[in-house]
């Protein structure tokens, strides 16, 4: 038996690995989950593989087309699965946070596809479009892909596309103001926030939060207290955020992270993950629109409290980048 095809698997390997990064950016804003997306880059893995053994690596003219392509279809076929997962779920349900927090021997370019993933009210938005349109508006919108290209990944028409384009962008648009406070802004109102909530502070609260304030709290059912439904209204929610000031005793503790791009907050419980709390700001940047706090330990996984930055570096670092 010949043994080309194990030799075209050991060549695939290196050119899977370099678009690694490209493609779990990609596939995570599809899918708004880590775990989800880690699988589909074992499945993105195993077909890449299954192609070396039948044919040459070399006869493929853009291995990267090619892992989008394979890695996208993967992930709208997952899509079905989250939707029954989420058909069950307690609570409101919140896309899994993600850290801007690579291990040392990451690459510049690994840091920067990292930071491609969207912000988590952003995510939000985006669970309210269909799979395909969510498809066309991550890889248009947030990595440039051109219709003809996305016709060739999702197998439609550019016209299809566009149109799927055109539909994907209004919904966002009109649910999300094209607005992005200045890293500097959002890391103040963050710590004015989460000082006035961990310190049971209402009248700081009732300062810092817009009147039409949105509370989002993703337990999962697995943890408490966590809102069955979301908490809106300024009273509402300074009296529900202040209720984690009665916990702060317990050895709750704070950092400063950027989670999905943003400034935000993880808090824990000794060594381990209690809950991400991410702040959506009014376009003037003085008030909060939203908050969103995960507490489900199943989407805490990935949070390490010896992992990552200091804030302060990364907010100068995303300075740097605006600059």
């Amino acid at each position: 038996m010949s043994e080309r095809p194990e030799a075209d698997t050991d060549g695939a390997t290196p050119v899977f690995v370099e678009h690694r990064e490209l493609l779990f950016a990609i596939v995570y804003n599809i899918l708004g989950t880590v775990a989800d997306t880690e699988d589909v880059l074992q499945e993105t893995w195993l077909s890449w593989t299954g192609r070396a053994h039948r044919s040459p690596i070399e006869d493929i003219g853009n291995p990267r087309a090619y892992l989008v392509r394979i890695a996208v279809n993967h992930a709208l076929a997952r899509r079905a699965a989250i939707t029954r997962r989420r058909e069950t779920y307690v609570g409101p349900w919140l896309p899994e946070p993600l850290l801007d927090e690579p291990a040392a021997d990451d690459s510049a370019d690994d840091r920067t596809l990292r930071s491609e993933s969207v912000s988590l009210a952003l995510l939000v938005v985006l669970e309210s479009l269909t799979p395909l349109e969510r498809a066309v508006f991550v890889l248009n919108e947030v990595f440039g892909y051109p219709h003809n290209e996305i016709a060739q990944v999702i197998d439609r028409t550019p016209a299809a596309v566009r149109q799927l384009a055109h539909r994907a962008r209004e919904h966002v648009h009109a649910r999300r103001p094209l607005y992005r406070a200045h890293p500097r802004v959002r890391r103040q109102a963050t710590e004015r926030f989460v000082e006035a909530a961990l310190g049971g502070d209402i009248t700081a609260l009732m300062e810092i939060l817009a009147p039409d304030v949105t509370v989002w709290t993703d337990g999962g059912g697995k943890a408490r207290p966590a809102g069955l439904r979301p908490v809106h209204g300024r009273d509402k929610a300074a009296r529900l955020l202040a209720g984690y000031a009665t916990r702060r005793g317990s050895g709750l503790d704070v950092r400063y992270r950027r989670v999905n791009g943003d400034d935000s907050a993880v808090v824990f419980d000794g060594a381990s993950p209690y809950a991400v709390m991410v702040m959506d700001l009014t376009p003037d940047g003085e008030r909060v629109s939203d908050v969103y706090i995960v507490t489900n330990p199943e989407k805490l996984t990935h949070v390490r409290r010896d992992e990552g930055t200091d804030a302060d570096d990364l907010t100068e670092a995303a300075d740097g980048r605006r600059g």
